[in-house]
């Protein structure tokens, strides 16, 4: 599983990471989690409000911060 959180690296962005590491972790699944800050690479999957976090190419939220619970949710599928 690879697990994308866009953002330029603002506090909502931080926590978003945060937040996904923290379910991965609570949850015990394995996955790369990577953080994308460039504006164009982002703009190139269509987000255009951040954060987001991508899963598997899947774009799950836009503009949130999701909550660790939503982030279990969406791996546990």
């Amino acid at each position: 599983m690879n697990i994308l959180v866009l953002g330029p690296g603002c506090p909502k962005c931080t926590e978003a990471e945060k937040n996904v590491k923290t379910a991965l972790q609570e949850a015990g699944v394995e996955a790369s989690v990577e953080k994308i800050s460039d504006f164009q690479e982002i703009a190139q999957m269509g987000v255009f409000s951040t954060p987001a976090v991508v899963i598997d190419g899947e774009i799950k939220c836009v503009g949130k911060v999701p909550s660790k619970s939503e982030v279990i949710d969406w791996v546990n599928l």
